[in-house]
């Protein structure tokens, strides 16, 4: 029987002091990190002199977050909590004269819209959808409020969606029929329902379905939100962002803008149809005359770059802001003159806060370190969360100018002192064909450079992504520093954040020169850092970062005393027909298997099976449908037939990611149990090679 143990931790009385002696602390491990309190969605006042933002806390009895609504002056005085009700509130944003937070609440049975006075009392329901409610949005002159609801296309009214919902429910049948693509996405089948953009006047009034009858959904499933929903600044239209591709959703990255009247007198009308590729996040600014927003050039490919494109509203054509930068643009806010946008980026490792001159684009570093996230206006300064290697994230400010950063909570100050952490280091190397790749290194929990620490090697997924300065809940290195080990991680080929046609040179290459410099930059590492025990690395790696570790098995099958798979494939042309999202493997495998199987064969673990012999744990969960649970499967059974020593962690309730707390606690105890096993002399048991 699985038995899970309460962190001593969540039992301990609140420290007062930011401090506490060696004795009193302890290394840091998973325990700690799911224990840390999550910070997100920061909404600045009107006035600019508060911040309401959510506060997420774990919960392990209950083996979930709860998140509550939490109020701040912007100089970091009063910090207060607003809700504490046992469900989720989330999502909170202010009224126009800033005297109410309207808010989503599950507290009534499902989520609705709520709002409360930013002063405190009672919260008050403001709807009653028979369906839940999400992606909330308030229009600027403060009269109306968007929202998204998932209905039945064909439904005349959300109530009709909920009864076939419950005649469904009722059925003895259970079967579906599909006769197009997508049939599922991420973790959930699709079941016919579209999200549907709703606007409801905040003072009472029936809720308006402004894409009525349209076989098309508002926000980019799955992971759209919010920031892709804009009032036009006199309210009487409202514009959105949707991947409306029809037959083809599946397989093509076009995403458009749409403008629509509120009250639903005519049908949506494209924005951005010029262009084949994504076009998102619509920012109308001050004075309401431009509208910003990101688009990719190149249609097809998820990861192209993001530029800034400004329109002048409601008729002006599109150009691009920044054409010349070499960064993809992220988060889109307007300073109050309407002169500046704010955007993030990744860049060398870093996610910065950036400043970017409307007229003469010039472009400004405004906060150069960790992950910045969430910005917002808040008075004279410009607020944001910012998390790095060392700790999660934090609301921070920073003058429009720049200058010193002014912390403005502190929410895990007491959980970091009583937690002991690694020291982070970045270093570069010369990678595949000499050029320079990025890495950081973090060191052992009470570094001691005359003693040997093993390795962890950890390889990102994406493969167009960044193990970069950033406190990460599923791959914290700090984990790893924690139990001993030096934590190692290469910003291979591939990866964002160090000029687009660095990201773009992974493309056909898989297993090339990503391969090349993960072998180069452990090289460099064990070079650089004589304390790291070159006999016993571990590489550990999921999503691409899994494949890359099947990849290693039979293409590197010597270096490392174990290997961890989690959700990676083994057969790359298999795992075209298993995965949702086609656009993905077709881009970066250069067509479909039937059109060009070679590059697919090219790029594919399962042919240098024969080659296995490296002991692997297999990491698995039954609801990703982005890299499907036969994939671990079968590289499980090709361990066990090679007869490699190898361990299944499988998870009937996790996807793509592991996100329950007792699940991340056992994913971490069996990893580094793993680890322990292979890395930590006296080793448990030799590597065997496995018979012919």
């Amino acid at each position: 029987m699985l038995r899970f143990a309460r962190p001593a931790l969540w039992c301990a009385l609140i420290v007062t002091t930011a401090r506490l002696d060696a004795a009193d602390s302890h290394p840091f491990s998973v325990h700690d990190m799911v224990a840390m309190d999550r910070l997100s969605d920061p909404q600045g006042s009107p006035d600019g002199r508060r911040i309401v933002f959510v506060r997420r806390v774990t919960d392990l009895d209950a083996n979930k977050g709860r998140t509550d609504l939490w109020i701040v002056d912007s100089d970091g005085t009063n910090l207060r909590q607003l809700t504490s009700h046992p469900d989720a509130d989330s999502s909170p944003r202010w009224s126009a004269d800033g005297r109410t937070i309207y808010f989503l609440s599950t507290r009534s049975g499902s989520s609705q819209i709520w709002k409360i006075d930013p002063d405190g009392g009672e919260a008050a329901q403001v709807s009653r959808q028979p369906l839940d409610v999400d992606n909330l949005v308030l229009s600027r002159r403060g009269t109306h409020v968007a929202f998204t609801m998932d209905v039945f296309v064909d439904a005349k009214s959300p109530d009709e969606t909920k009864s076939r919902l419950d005649e469904i429910a009722k059925s003895k049948s259970s079967g579906r029929i599909y006769d197009r693509l997508f049939v599922r996405h991420w973790d959930a089948w699709k079941d016919g329902r579209r999200t549907h953009l709703f606007v409801m006047p905040l003072e009472g009034g029936a809720a308006v379905d402004v894409i009525a009858g349209l076989d098309m959904d508002a926000t980019m499933k799955p992971f759209g939100g919010p920031e892709e929903i804009a009032f036009t600044p006199d309210g009487a239209s409202i514009v959105f962002a949707s991947r409306n591709a029809g037959r083809e959703e599946a397989w093509s990255t076009n995403g458009d803008l749409f403008v629509a009247p509120i009250d639903g007198s005519a049908k949506p009308r494209c924005l951005t149809a010029d262009n084949q590729a994504l076009d998102t996040r619509p920012t109308f600014s001050p004075d309401g005359k431009s509208l910003a927003y990101l688009a990719m050039a190149r249609p097809g490919y998820e990861a192209d770059k993001l530029t800034i494109m400004l329109r002048d509203w409601p008729d002006g054509a599109a150009r691009p802001l920044t054409s010349d930068w070499d960064h993809s643009a992220g988060d889109l806010v307007w300073s109050k003159d309407g002169r500046t946008i704010y955007t993030t980026a990744d860049h060398l490792g870093q996610h910065p806060l950036f400043a970017i001159d409307v007229t003469s684009r010039q472009i400004r570093t405004l906060a150069a370190e960790g992950q910045i996230a969430s910005p917002v206006v808040a008075g004279d300064r410009i607020v944001f969360s910012r998390d790095d290697l060392r700790s999660p994230a934090e609301l921070i400010s920073v003058r429009p100018d720049g200058g010193e950063v002014s912390p403005i909570t502190r929410l895990n100050v007491d959980k970091l002192a009583s937690a002991r952490m690694g020291e982070a280091e970045q270093f570069t190397f010369k990678g595949w064909n000499d050029e320079t790749v990025y890495a950081y290194v973090v060191k052992p929990v009470d570094f001691d450079a005359s003693k040997k620490y093993p390795v962890a090697f950890l390889i990102h997924g994406g493969p167009q992504g960044s193990f970069g300065n950033h406190f990460h809940y599923r791959w914290n290195p700090q984990a790893y520093a924690g139990a001993g080990y030096a934590a190692v991680m290469v910003d291979f080929h591939g990866s964002s954040g160090y000029g687009q046609a660095f990201c773009d040179s992974i493309r056909g290459d898989w297993g090339g020169k990503p391969l090349v410099d993960l072998q180069k930059g452990l090289a460099a590492a064990l070079e650089r850092y004589p304390w790291m025990d070159g006999t016993n690395v571990a590489a550990l790696g999921a999503s691409y970062g899994g494949y890359m570790i099947n990849w290693i098995a039979g293409n590197w099958p010597d270096r490392f005393r174990c290997l961890v798979c989690h959700d990676g494939n083994l057969c790359e042309r298999m795992a075209y027909f298993d995965t949702e999202e086609l656009w993905f493997p077709e881009w970066d495998h250069l067509g479909t298997p039937w059109d060009n199987p070679e590059g697919y064969e090219k790029q594919n673990p399962l042919n240098f099976v024969k080659n296995w012999k490296t002991p692997m744990l297999v990491i698995h969960g039954a609801l990703d449908f982005r890299v499907v649970e036969t994939q671990g499967l079968s590289t499980f059974t090709a361990l066990q037939r090679r007869g490699i020593p190898s361990k299944l962690l499988y998870f009937p309730d996790e996807n793509h990611w592991v996100l329950k707390p007792a699940n991340s606690i056992l994913w971490h105890e069996t990893v580094l149990g793993w680890l322990d096993q292979w890395c930590k002399p006296p080793r448990s048991q030799s590597v065997v090679a496995p018979a012919d």
